[in-house]
């Protein structure tokens, strides 16, 4: 059984251990595959592992002994499933397996935009708190969460979780979501579409999946029903968000802030609007990066492959 992982580094750049799937059969991990190098190194594999390592149809039919692929991630856009399907090819991904370290890193990004910590500790660091004539001081406005209202796009296994962090503390929050699910339990919760979403939030927080609904969903007509002192979050997908309307809207002050861990092209190019955007925080998608978040993404990786190799596939996408 001829194992190749495509672009194993992002995974495991050297602080975990692939044991798991060599116990599964002949491993062959390459760190990264330029795109000219990928029907070389899954020629003759068995299984295939990708991360974002793209396998179209012209791959896929140039590959006769393949019959497994897993994504090492939860989207598996970068997969021509129909293709995988019709050539009798299972997919699997991974779902779920970031989501504490997701929703931490949405409100890490939250609370620099509301508390500005990193800049008060440089002005400390630069000696200006020596210098005042007064016991403390700042200079950006700090925001009170308590009694706020999140919006959520995207109401399902992150958002939730995101609700309940703003729920202690203090937040009021509106969810959405295409299928609605029962929150009964959530005394400081209610549903709305979009549009009102958006006008009724000081924090727009997006959990969605990339779709050809949401792409662009983000644009200057949407960031517009914002309220200017409104901050948006992004620790989904880069194309839900159009990155030069964004810019606008932080430079001319239609919103007050924003705290993003994707861009639409990753990685982006230099002269991406949001590098000078006004207020405008940018990681670069590591919200899922933890070693615990990347652990689990690992360990469910082997259980995807053996449940395969057992007959009994799971976490298939194109079934």
């Amino acid at each position: 059984m001829k194992i190749v992982v495509l672009d194993g580094y992002t995974l495991n750049p050297g602080d975990l251990s692939w044991e798991g799937l060599e116990k599964l059969g002949n491993v062959t991990v390459y760190d990264r595959t330029p795109a000219d190098q990928i029907l070389e190194r899954a020629s003759d594999a068995d299984i295939l592992f990708t991360n974002k390592t793209p396998l179209g149809e012209d791959i896929l039919e140039k590959l006769p002994n393949l019959m497994f692929i897993g994504v090492q991630a939860t989207g598996y856009n970068i997969i021509n499933t129909d293709v995988a399907k019709k050539n009798g090819v299972i997919v699997s991904n991974v779902p779920g397996y970031g989501t504490p370290s997701v929703v931490q890193m949405t409100f890490a990004l939250l609370l620099e935009l509301t508390q500005h910590v990193k800049h008060h500790s440089d002005a400390v660091r630069e000696g200006r708190w020596a210098k005042s004539v007064d016991w403390c001081f700042w200079d950006y406005p700090l925001v009170e969460l308590a009694d706020k209202t999140i919006g959520i796009i995207g109401f399902g296994s992150i958002g939730e979780k995101v609700g309940d962090i703003a729920t202690a503390f203090g937040m009021n929050v509106i969810g959405s979501k295409r299928h609605q699910t029962d929150q009964s339990k959530r005394k400081n919760f209610r549903w709305a579409e979009v549009p009102e979403l958006l006008e009724q939030s000081d924090v727009v927080s997006i959990h969605c999946p990339l779709t050809p609904e949401t792409k662009g969903l983000i644009n200057t007509e949407n960031l517009k029903r914002m309220k200017p002192s409104a901050f948006l979050l992004n620790t989904s997908r880069g194309p839900i968000v159009v990155d030069q309307d964004l810019a606008d809207a932080l430079n001319t002050g239609v919103i007050a802030g924003a705290g993003i861990d994707v861009l639409s092209v990753e990685p982006p190019s230099a002269d991406n609007p949001l590098f000078t955007a006004r207020n405008c925080l940018i990681t670069p998608h590591i919200a899922w990066a933890t070693k615990e978040a990347r652990s689990r993404l690992m360990d469910i990786t082997v259980a995807n492959l053996a449940a395969f190799l057992d007959g009994r596939p799971i976490n298939v996408v194109n079934g």
